[in-house]
């Protein structure tokens, strides 16, 4: 069965473009070109994924995406027409996994949504690490469920956010780059050094956990070189 995926954008010509490229890779692709229509999809379809675009009328893509987060845990890529850092430290602060600016073409955009989707099945179909349970300091991740607690409290992770942070224990002790981090979660070349998507969704997970940028108690930076959880 082929994934389906959310499309959102009310420029016609863009989601119609995104849609033919999506399913000439065999994904089923739901499409709307607005938020409220795209409401009833998320309550009354299963999906894998949803590419939201930012400005649309009446609600908008961040809106969207907040609702999504409510109740769903698949990747959540944005599309976004301004360059700006705002549009996108919003979007992740909201629960996006990744987001894309406009204009953009249209194999990166596939490259990513496939990036998304073989991290998010690789935790939640159970062919992933045979490690499925990392405890570490009160910090339990299940990796088969996709579930995470910190000293029994539920922390609510994205996929991206879980991610990040199944790699940082698993690898604890060792510092892990950035760069490394990107090309485990993408496993793509988009990264450049000015992309800070890594690092927002560290201060994310800091906050989630409770846990000090100054004196950390779980995720270290170690400057200039990347993060680290320590043994």
């Amino acid at each position: 069965m082929s994934e389906k995926i959310l499309v959102v954008d009310d420029e016609r010509e863009i989601a119609d473009l995104v849609a033919l490229y999506l399913e000439n890779e065999n994904f089923t692709v739901l499409k709307y070109y607005n938020a409220s229509d795209a409401l009833d999809c998320i309550c009354s379809e299963t999906l894998d994924l949803a590419i939201l675009d930012i400005m649309m009328p009446h609600m908008n893509g961040l809106e969207l995406c907040q609702k999504i987060r409510e109740q769903h845990r698949y990747p959540v890529i944005m599309l976004t027409a301004k360059d700006g850092e705002i549009d996108k430290i919003t979007g992740l602060t909201l629960g996006a996994d990744d987001y894309i600016t406009k204009p953009f073409l249209p194999l990166e955009l596939v490259a990513r949504v496939k990036a998304q989707l073989r991290r998010y099945k690789r935790y939640n179909v159970g062919d992933g690490p045979k490690e499925d349970v990392i405890v570490h300091s009160g910090l339990v991740i299940n990796v088969r469920t996709h579930e995470c607690t910190l000293n029994e409290r539920p922390l609510s992770l994205t996929p991206t956010e879980f991610s990040i942070l199944h790699i940082l224990c698993r690898k604890k002790g060792t510092v892990v780059s950035s760069e490394e981090l990107f090309h485990k979660i993408w496993n793509d070349e988009y990264f450049s050094k000015s992309n800070n998507t890594i690092t927002v969704h560290i201060r994310h997970l800091r906050e989630k956990m409770g846990d000090s940028f100054e004196k950390p108690k779980y995720i270290k930076t170690v400057w200039g070189c990347g993060y680290k959880i320590e043994n």
